[in-house]
């Protein structure tokens, strides 16, 4: 058996040897016949996209700031009057603490600021003495009151001369009184320090202000553009040098951007150097947070 498959197998491979040297002889005696199709050959790779730019660089946009918001106080939040995404101006009030014994004292001191019964007093008085001074000198010339109650009007009259600066000492200290108590009541009330957008609320009304942190605000009017140059772009840029930014999808668009910072230490890791470009955001067109490309600009 084992013999019988032997013969087979090179009968088949003589076959296969013979065909491959009889076609060169057909083809030459007979023209039409067809060579033997070739092989497949591999699609063509796909066009290579081109590098970028070797003057552009890769960065992210950033806000000029991110503020969290707190309070100089433990109390309770009494309102919250903004929430994400609401935009906020600078100095507006954001929040408040419960100041329920800050008013009363507000009212309190304002009521004795506006006192001034005791000034009529002391001034009716003061009148009255100087009054009763000038008659007994005039007797004091006619010998008809004696020097010790001359002595003793002229003592009268400092007396309420200094009765009458006491009680204008007090209305001014009442004035003091009531702008701390003003001022106290200020502090329950938490104030945004920049124009921006609110990007975390933290405590809501009812909550108890400890830790104190309350609201997180961006600053997104003008935007920070943060770029990592490579060492051999040292000397290159310049605080004030202009320059294109280009964001990711979808944003898009070039918008015009000024160098504000050049870092002057490199960062021996990684080869590169911090640049800070500042881009004006007036219309709030652009988000935070993007990526994007640079080109800059010459001189």
């Amino acid at each position: 058996m084992m013999r019988r498959t032997r013969a087979l197998s090179a009968a088949a491979a003589w076959l296969i040897f013979a065909s491959a040297a009889v076609w060169p002889a057909r083809a030459l005696a007979d023209p039409g016949v067809p060579p033997p199709r070739p092989a497949a050959s591999p699609p063509p790779a796909p066009p290579v996209s081109p590098a970028a730019s070797a003057d552009e660089l890769d960065c992210v946009i950033e806000p000029r700031s991110r503020i969290t918001l707190s309070s100089p106080l433990q109390a309770v939040v009494e309102s919250v009057s903004v929430d994400r995404g609401d935009l906020v101006q600078k100095g507006q009030v954001v929040a408040t603490l419960e100041s329920s014994v800050e008013r009363a004292a507000v009212a309190s001191a304002a009521a004795r600021a506006r006192m001034d019964g005791r000034i009529r007093s002391r001034q009716a008085k003061l009148d009255f003495s100087t009054h009763g001074l000038e008659r007994s000198t005039e007797l004091s010339k006619k010998n008809a009151i004696s020097v010790q109650q001359l002595d003793e009007a002229e003592h009268e009259k400092r007396a309420a001369e200094g009765d009458l600066l006491d009680a204008r000492e007090d209305k001014e200290l009442a004035g003091f009184e009531l702008e701390r108590a003003k001022a106290a009541l200020e502090l329950r009330s938490i104030r945004s320090p920049v124009k921006g957008v609110v990007v975390r609320r933290i405590l809501s009304p009812g909550e108890f202000a400890d830790p104190p942190q309350i609201l997180e605000i961006a600053e997104i009017d003008p935007l920070r553009v943060e770029v990592f140059a490579p060492v051999s772009w040292l000397g290159r840029l310049h605080v004030g040098q202009r320059a294109y930014v280009v964001p990711e999808a979808p944003a898009g668009g070039s918008y015009e951007a000024k160098i504000t910072v050049v870092d002057r230490v490199v960062d021996a890791a990684s080869g590169t150097y911090g640049v800070r470009l500042e881009l004006p955001n007036p219309s709030y067109a652009l988000a935070a947070g993007l990526r994007c490309r640079v080109r800059f600009l010459g001189d």
